[in-house]
């Protein structure tokens, strides 16, 4: 049939489909606007290899692992225990007498696909609705980020990692009509289905910025050199002249680092670091980009993309040319009209300058950035971080921010408070230091890297009180739900503390040294924090929706609250960060009964009594309250 009968026909059937699992938003969207469904979305970030391990059978191997950091596989290398005692070193890291973090680079846990396969029911329990998986491109680093091909899932994430192996060295990665499905490939399109019958959505992350030193186009580049058919698809500064002894190949490497090289950018305007810059990639690496891209959504080619994945997040965002991502827009909305765009615009000047997102949120680029800019002032009032933040300091900052976007848009910003990039939220709390600067354990030997004392877990639970409560998408990295914590990377990508695994004690620091054991076990009572904050959020419409309105900011009191209205029915959130029991009196609140939904501790609230259009009530130091009316 015609291509547009075809197309109308497919996106019936989707319909149908998401109907019959009782799935009601929208599935399209104006092309200048974000889908519906990530408005109303509570993320939850999957690190595979550091999530679970469901098939101890495909666990990675060295023969997987060469050309990733540190450029060398170990003597006797294994798999690492997943209840290793994370700061003591394996044998074979032993007998290498390097420092702790530059091995730790080279161990490798065994998360996989099918880990994730049998934790869906876990997320869906929690209320996830919407997964962001890291890099899942096959690859031979534990992040993924150098990726070795695009086209295919990791092999080691899926239950045949030889036999996948057999199948990608057949194709022609530059011919998608050779390209097959891998089992990692088939057990990726099973969770894909899985998610989707849970009616949950999920993206997956790429980088269109650069590859690994692995991947097939550079291993052809880097033998064949100038005469290799891929010389155009990297920002080569000079070839290798075999005339002489020397070798004078050169390239760009993504921040400098040599094993991530660039993919060329074409017709480059206004380019400099930290800053959106026009341009766009040069044409062939584009047009495997976009074949990729389709792969994943519209795996069947029906032109129905039920089966595929939901959208994408971008990684370096900034790094790569607005030009490109206009038209990625476009090719993806094509495939999918109610596919998700996401990106990473992070720093403009590192550590003290977060960047402007603005250029890429204007309807023509992405629907939504990773929002590092409402967590930094964020975690500068609730933990009073960096100097702290007075509540009338919170409010012009959080003004400041969101004035910045189109109202229709703020909905859908993904607000983190920690990511595979970033010390985990404990720890950031814990550690009341500039954000993210000095928070690696190897740089700051003075980081408390223990588990969140019962200040720090009350000014947690006000936070999250806040992020689920405030404008836009809520987002969980993994294994903060259940009280993980951690430095900045490596140290936040610890293996997810699972209640049937009998994780060791934490025994050794990161300097290598012992001292008294820590348990290390899952927080219980936090999940079900975290629960209820999801549960609370789903049930009231105006937390998602609704309009925002400050209505008290008592910087002598340390007194916050605001409101959230949608359709007559309002929740109003108010916070006590000071030391002591505060009386808090509110004016011009609905008339309806209020009563109280939620408290960030036990006993928060005290004498709730309402007169009219006012209500009043006592609460407790380093709490915060939910209160709504019927």
């Amino acid at each position: 049939m015609p291509g547009s009968l075809w197309k109308s026909t497919a996106w019936l059937a989707c319909c149908f489909a998401w109907l019959s699992l009782g799935q009601a938003r929208p599935l399209t969207a104006p092309f200048d606007e974000p889908p519906g469904w990530a408005r109303e979305a509570i993320w939850y970030q999957i690190f595979v290899e550091r999530f679970r391990n469901g098939d101890p059978s495909n666990d990675p191997k060295p023969a997987f692992m060469q050309g990733a950091y540190p450029g060398y596989v170990s003597a006797n290398w294994k798999v690492t225990p997943w209840n290793q005692d994370w700061y003591e070193q394996e044998d074979w890291a032993k007998a290498e007498a390097g420092h702790f973090h530059k091995l730790a680079a080279a161990r490798r846990f065994g998360g996989d696909l099918q880990g994730v396969l049998d934790k869906l029911d876990y997320l869906q329990g929690l209320g996830i609705t919407a997964i962001y998986f890291n890099p899942l491109n096959d690859s031979p680093s534990l992040h993924k980020y150098d990726a070795r091909n695009y086209r295919h899932i990791d092999r080691t994430f899926g239950p045949d990692p030889v036999g996948d192996s057999a199948i990608i060295n057949a194709e022609d990665p530059v011919d998608p009509e050779t390209w097959r499905w891998t089992a990692a490939d088939r057990l990726f399109l099973k969770i894909i289905r899985e998610v989707h019958r849970r009616n949950m959505r999920l993206i997956m992350d790429y980088s269109w910025n650069h590859t690994g030193i692995t991947f097939w186009a550079w291993e052809d580049l880097k033998k064949n050199q100038s005469k290799s058919r891929f010389r155009d698809w990297y920002d080569i500064t000079s070839f290798d002249d075999p005339a002489t002894p020397e070798d004078e190949f050169s390239y760009e490497g993504w921040l400098g680092v040599k094993t991530l090289p660039e993919l060329k950018k074409v017709n480059a305007v206004g380019k400099r670091k930290g800053y959106a810059f026009e341009g766009d990639l040069q044409p062939e690496v584009k047009a495997h980009v976009f074949n990729v891209t389709r792969r994943w959504l519209d795996p069947n080619v029906d032109g129905d993309p039920c089966d595929g994945v939901d959208g994408f997040r971008l990684d370096v965002a900034s790094h790569v040319p607005l030009g490109f991502w206009r038209d990625y827009r476009k090719f993806v909305r094509g495939i999918n009209p109610g596919a998700l765009l996401l990106g990473e615009a992070w720093w403009t000047k590192w550590p003290d300058q977060l960047m402007d997102p603005r250029p890429f949120l204007r309807g023509d680029v992405f629907d939504s950035v990773m929002h590092y800019q409402w967590y930094k002032p964020a975690r500068q009032f609730f933990a009073q971080a960096n100097g702290g933040l007075k509540p009338s300091g919170f409010v012009a900052e959080m003004n400041r921010v969101y004035a910045a976007y189109d109202q229709p848009l703020t909905q859908n910003l993904m607000n983190l408070v920690a990511s595979h990039d970033s010390p985990r939220f404990a720890t950031s709390f814990q550690n009341k230091q500039q954000y993210k600067y000095r928070m690696g354990a190897r740089g700051n030997p003075e980081l408390d890297l223990g588990p969140p004392n019962e200040t720090t877990m009350r000014e947690m639970r006000m936070m999250l009180m806040h992020q689920f409560t405030f404008i836009s998408a809520p987002h969980i990295w993994n294994g903060d739900e259940r009280g993980m914590w951690g430095g900045d990377d490596p140290d936040c990508r610890k293996p997810i503390i699972w209640e049937d695994i009998d994780h060791r004690p934490q025994v050794f620091g990161s300097n290598g040294k012992q001292a008294k054991p820590t348990a290390v076990k899952p927080n219980l009572e936090l999940l079900d924090y975290y629960r209820t904050l999801i549960a609370l959020r789903k049930q009231r419409r105006e937390l998602v929706g609704g309009e925002l309105e400050f209505i008290l900011a008592n910087d002598n009191d340390m007194i916050l609250a605001y409101r959230r209205k949608l359709e007559g029915r309002e929740t109003i959130i108010a916070f006590n960060l000071s030391g002591q029991v505060k009386e808090v009196r509110l004016n011009e609140v609905s008339r309806l009964k209020t009563k109280i939904l939620g408290e960030s501790n036990p006993g928060s609230v005290a004498d709730l009594q309402q007169d009219g259009r006012a209500i009043q009530f006592e609460l407790a130091p380093g709490s915060g309250v939910v209160l709504g009316t019927e």
